[in-house]
């Protein structure tokens, strides 16, 4: 009988994590426990050192049936460390709305997992609640302003500072309520990993940068269209505070007992799809090489990590993993569910366009790209073979990873790949310049990163880009939100399509993070629950285990 997720997560002998901080140096000193198996990194103490080598993992567009870059990145730590590298993994802490709704838990799968995985998946150490907590506090802090007589002349149809909850809840996309008497505001909740604030937490480099950047976080406009800030009402400094502990990078481990720091969780499709640059950085000071990830596929998560995290943190990625599967592909080429796992080479070579973009676009960042193929019990030699092909044909290397099975065993050869590439002079550059229009900047990734023919903008949108530039707070990186599952803003447009029309439907300023929203398509930034979701299977047993977690 298969073993679940969790299943094999309770065979693994954890270690207590003052033994895995050791791995990497830190004392008992320089950790705060949380229990045995978790702990908070005091990263001010250690950011002095020679920097690591960065390698990002990144994926095709995402799919129905999972393609498994966490897995993979978890699966290269233990490889690297097999190897006899010193090798640190940094990703993100998983939400709740996905967690208990259609994708499931962020903590890799098979024998590539991190530990403990049950309190990884659900309320951890807290983070994603204080800064739930942090976000709310600003807009409980601007009704009480408007309620005690408002001297900021906040005007109430102008308020684009919204609350957040940390699960899938379409009823609170749009809210009424009174404010004061005969004052209603009009507003809605965010999930919370598409916060402002959970972007500021992760883009900061320090507490004086955080509670600066919370700060510059424009809540509203007065009734004579000025901008007001959250450091206008006085309130950064409970803010800073709120996140005081939270903005310690956490310590984990792999199932093979190395170490992982998880930390900050911003979606890739509708907000930036990075971990914290702390953590990345803390990282780095640690090790000789950092696994991190982005979150979907490289038109998103990929895009955002390189002209927004590394443009902000001065970061340039060593080499850039390309994770896929031949589910993915197939699926690309219009298989069905029934016939996903049938060996086709039909649908396959019909599928290799939506690598073959993705390829074409990180090729646009760096020449310091391989493919992994994460290997399926069900793939066949041949069609193994052909994707191999494919992408040596495109000039690129490529090595099977097997560490759903095998553990770090699995992705030895990855890694060994790797390390070659990550020798060689680092090529990385950005897509665009940012003091580019913000409409230039918006063609070149619809018109390089999406291959997009025509670019529509709705009239809210262009009213919102002439504010910007009025504010003048155009020079700041594009955040594009769209579906994860097309290099497009539609969909059911899977592959590679070309020379199709994105509208973009709204922008939105987020001065605190420091940069542009811009909203393609029908992407919401409060999710819904699917007609399945994950809740119902999620229980304690007679035990008082939790079972059904994935």
């Amino acid at each position: 009988m298969k073993m679940s997720d969790i299943d094999i997560a309770k065979t693994c002998v954890k270690k207590e994590i003052t033994e895995v901080a050791k791995k990497i140096g830190l004392l008992e000193d320089n950790i705060d426990c949380y229990g045995k198996y978790k702990a908070k990194i005091k990263f001010n103490d250690i950011m002095n050192g020679e920097k690591g080598k960065l390698i990002l993992v990144t994926a095709v567009n995402p799919t129905p049936y999972g393609e498994g870059k966490t897995t993979v990145s978890i699966g290269l730590v233990d490889a690297f460390n097999h190897l006899g590298k010193n090798a640190i993994g940094v990703l993100r802490e998983p939400s709740l709305g996905p967690v208990f709704g259609l994708k499931g838990g962020a903590t890799g799968g098979g024998y590539s997992q991190v530990v403990p995985m049950e309190d990884i998946n659900l309320h951890f150490t807290g983070d994603l609640h204080a800064i739930t907590s942090c976000n709310n506090l600003i807009s409980a802090a601007i009704d009480n302003h408007i309620y005690q007589g408002n001297t900021l002349g906040i005007d109430p149809d102008k308020i684009f500072f919204k609350r957040c909850l940390d699960v899938n809840d379409r009823a609170l996309r749009r809210i009424s309520y009174e404010v004061s008497d005969g004052v209603v505001e009009h507003s809605g909740f965010n999930i919370t990993a598409a916060s402002e604030v959970m972007s500021v937490f992760c883009l900061s480099k320090d507490y004086a940068e955080l509670r600066e950047k919370l700060g510059n976080i424009m809540i509203a406009f007065d009734t004579a269209g000025n901008p007001i800030y959250v450091r206008d009402l006085n309130l950064d400094g409970a803010l800073v505070t709120l996140l005081k502990d939270a903005f310690n990078p956490n310590l984990v481990q792999t199932l093979e007992n190395n170490p992982v720091i998880i930390h900050g969780g911003p979606f890739a499709n509708i907000a930036h799809g990075c971990n914290s640059i702390v953590a990345t950085n803390l990282g780095l000071k640690l090790s000789d090489y950092v696994i991190t990830e982005a979150g979907f596929g490289a038109d998103l998560g990929a895009e955002k990590f390189m002209d927004i995290k590394c443009r902000m943190a001065d970061l340039k990625p060593d080499c850039v993993v390309l994770t896929v599967t031949t589910r993915a592909l197939k699926h690309n080429g219009g298989a069905s569910k029934d016939s996903i796992n049938d060996d086709n080479i039909t649908y396959l070579q019909l599928g290799l366009p939506n690598l073959q973009v993705h390829i074409e676009n990180l090729k646009k960042y760096t020449s310091h790209v391989i493919v992994a193929l994460n290997k399926f019990a069900t793939d066949a030699p041949n069609e193994i073979e052909l994707i191999k092909k494919f992408v040596e044909s495109n000039n690129v290397s490529f090595a099977l990873c097997e560490t759903y099975i095998k553990g770090g065993v699995g992705a030895v050869a990855l890694a060994d790949k790797i390390v070659e590439i990550c020798d060689k002079e680092n090529d990385f550059k950005l897509l665009y310049d940012v003091n580019s229009s913000i409409e230039e900047k918006i063609e070149k990734i619809c018109y390089e990163i999406y291959h997009a023919g025509k670019i529509t903008y709705s009239t809210m949108a262009l009213d919102k880009i002439e504010m910007i530039k009025r504010l003048r707070e155009d020079d700041l990186p594009i955040c594009i939100a769209k579906t994860q599952y097309s290099i497009s803003d539609d969909p059911k447009k899977l592959g590679y399509p070309k020379d199709y029309e994105v509208t973009v439907r709204d922008v939105e300023l987020h001065t605190g993070a420091g940069f542009i929203t811009v909203l393609l398509g029908s992407i919401l930034t409060m999710p819904g629950l699917p007609k399945k979701p994950n809740y119902e299977i999620i229980d304690l047993s007679e035990d008082n285990e939790i079972v059904g977690l994935f």
